[in-house]
């Protein structure tokens, strides 16, 4: 291949005592994303595993593909039809860049037109990714020079993951250093890939909740168009409303399929539950932890439903509400399962999934400030992790010491 042999004549540059030995990282990053490693074990005893670190990261990508559908198609339909219903209402649209990209080629913003809604949704989220990854990466590769180790693939993931997490109305510049401050606090601080306590992407998420939380929370920044409020158009994400009155106006059957105002990616529950499959079938992600996750939610919910809803009306919201409103299945399934900052014991793993369902569960139904929970309650559950697996871990060695001796 061409460009395979382009990258063999100029790697001699880049090994050591060569002239572009600082940027090494930066050369077994892009030969490594495209072809197998030229490396190989040279001594007398090697182990090989088909599953590496960049084969998991694909893997996790593709687990990602429903949920990226879904995020351009909803993103997209919540725009086309924000634009008809301003339309229909006689106020003027306040279109952008996009919208005025669409019209000079002539795809329209039909809700109904499969095509408009996935490219008017693909031009919300790509301009948000290309900044991810163009800032984020730029914070990889410097990391990976100082320290003369190589770029991970590690952040291939963790870019499609923030972006999905996201609001489609987030401002650039406020995405940009949210990367930064995930990446740098979140991760290089404790020494890169595989060291980090937090997930990155959740941990980006949060400095943006609290760091600018009116572009994270605002009644308005859930339809990608407009901010004029407008009767029907602008409003609260359904488990905000619900929260707030008590009543969901939309059916279980759009929450379920994804077509509802939120973050980008995090909306469709039937397009988790197919990467659910994917992880769990190729051993990636934690069926114990999916599973315990949904118990420890369940639980607490069934709890509040028995004290009824006479203090709060949403005490009163079924179990089956919890698990398509808000992102809680998306986190469970693709944040809680982070192999770096899960639990790695068995009964850790259980107990990791019950209390992010319990606490998601604890902040939806008493904070009346903070309509979701699964963020905090992964971040929490990460910084607990070491502690609960330590205690298992040292259980299971006296189990085995009683065993030897006996």
């Amino acid at each position: 291949m061409p460009f395979r042999k382009f990258l063999e004549k100029q790697e001699k540059h880049f090994n050591k005592g060569g002239k572009l030995e600082k940027f090494a990282p930066f050369y077994e990053m892009v030969g490594t994303f495209f072809y197998q490693t030229s490396a190989v074990s040279t001594g007398k005893t090697a182990m090989r595993d088909a599953l590496d670190l960049k084969r998991i990261m694909i893997t996790v990508v593709l687990a990602l593909l429903p949920c990226i559908i879904m995020m351009f198609y909803n993103t997209g339909y919540q725009a086309n039809v924000a634009i008809a219903k301003l339309q229909a209402a006689g106020a003027a649209v306040p279109f952008t860049w996009r919208e005025d990209l669409l019209l000079a080629i002539g795809i329209g913003f039909s809700p109904e037109s499969l095509f408009a809604n996935m490219i008017h949704g693909f031009l919300y989220f790509i301009p948000i990714y290309v900044t991810v990854v163009v800032i984020g990466g730029a914070w990889e590769l410097l990391f990976a020079t100082i320290r003369k180790h190589e770029i991970n693939e590690s952040f291939l993931v963790t870019s499609l993951l923030f972006p999905m997490v996201l609001p489609p109305t987030i401002p650039i510049w406020q995405a940009a250093m949210a990367i930064s401050f995930g990446i740098v606090f979140g991760k290089e601080i404790f020494g890169g890939t595989g060291k980090n306590i937090v997930n990155p992407a959740l941990f980006s998420r949060a400095f943006l909740f609290f760091a600018y939380p009116t572009s994270m929370s605002g009644d308005t920044i859930w339809y990608p168009i407009s901010s004029l409020v407008v009767d029907g158009v602008s409003g609260a994400t359904p488990l905000a409303a619900a929260k707030t009155t008590g009543v969901i106006n939309i059916s279980w059957w759009d929450a379920f399929i994804g077509i509802v105002p939120g973050s980008m990616g995090e909306t469709s529950v039937i397009a988790c539950l197919i990467g659910a499959v994917i992880l769990v079938w190729t051993k990636i992600g934690s069926l114990r932890i999916m599973l315990s996750g949904i118990a420890g939610l369940a639980f607490t919910v069934l709890l509040f439903n028995v004290l009824g809803g006479d203090t709060n009306p949403f005490w009163s919201v079924g179990v089956h509400w919890h698990l398509v409103l808000g992102g809680f299945i998306f986190g469970i399934v693709f944040m809680a399962t982070d192999p770096v900052s899960a639990s790695v014991t068995k009964w850790g793993k259980v107990i990791h999934g019950f209390m992010i369902g319990m606490l998601t569960a604890l902040v939806r139904l008493v904070n009346p400030g903070y309509p979701e929970g699964v963020m905090l309650s992964i971040l929490f559950c990460n910084v607990t992790i070491p502690a609960i697996d330590y205690y298992f871990i040292k259980r299971n060695i006296k189990r085995r010491e009683v065993r030897c001796a006996s």
